[in-house]
């Protein structure tokens, strides 16, 4: 029997958060589900994929993968209605969700891209509040860095930094890898 709540874990790009996520999961719950959300388009993104796998299945830990590059907030709903023990759940990882949103409203305009963003970020919000099992959540810290160049980017950057502050004020704990190391920036009994 899995833990129950959420944790969002955030960090910059090879910082070991996804690493850190997984052992999390092992270490809470008995099986878990690892929810990806990555999409290989090319040889380099299908290899970065394949690390991530086969780490898992190195694991022995009895993972079951489930691919979902866009409707994420409706799967964690299904999970918890349709499974009287809902699993414990890995996503990995949200900035390349919303990547696949945002690029999904790109063909209609930057108006209409904004206007997806926000309650899509929402529903997901919902979704991992009632999600009734274990959930934890890999996400990128980009807004570290210069500002982006082109709108998309920075829209993207601004995005992402809302959707990290959202999902993060609604899990019960928030971790930052750094170097491979995790630090604890939100506890169960931190209140804002």
């Amino acid at each position: 029997m899995s833990q129950q709540g959420s944790v969002l874990v955030t960090g910059g790009a090879r910082s070991g958060k996804s690493s850190f996520a997984e052992k999390l999961c092992m270490k809470r719950a008995e099986s878990g589900m690892y929810v990806a959300t990555a999409q290989a388009y090319d040889d380099e993104m299908q290899a970065r994929i394949r690390i991530h796998q086969d780490r898992r299945h190195d694991s022995a830990y009895g993972w079951q993968t489930v691919e979902e590059p866009i409707a994420l907030p409706e799967l964690l709903d299904t999970l918890g209605e349709t499974v009287s023990d809902a699993p414990a759940v890995v996503v990995d990882c949200l900035t390349l969700w919303l990547t696949n949103v945002l690029l999904q409203a790109e063909p209609e305009g930057t108006a209409v891209m904004e206007e997806r963003l926000g309650p899509s970020i929402g529903r997901l919000a919902r979704a991992v509040q009632v999600y009734p099992g274990l959930v934890i959540l890999v996400t990128n810290e980009v807004g570290s860095g210069i500002v982006p160049e082109y709108p998309l980017g920075r829209i993207y950057r601004d995005w992402a930094g809302i959707m990290n502050q959202r999902l993060a004020r609604v899990c019960d704990e928030v971790f930052l890898v750094t170097a491979g190391i995790p630090v604890e920036i939100k506890s169960k009994e931190y209140l804002i």
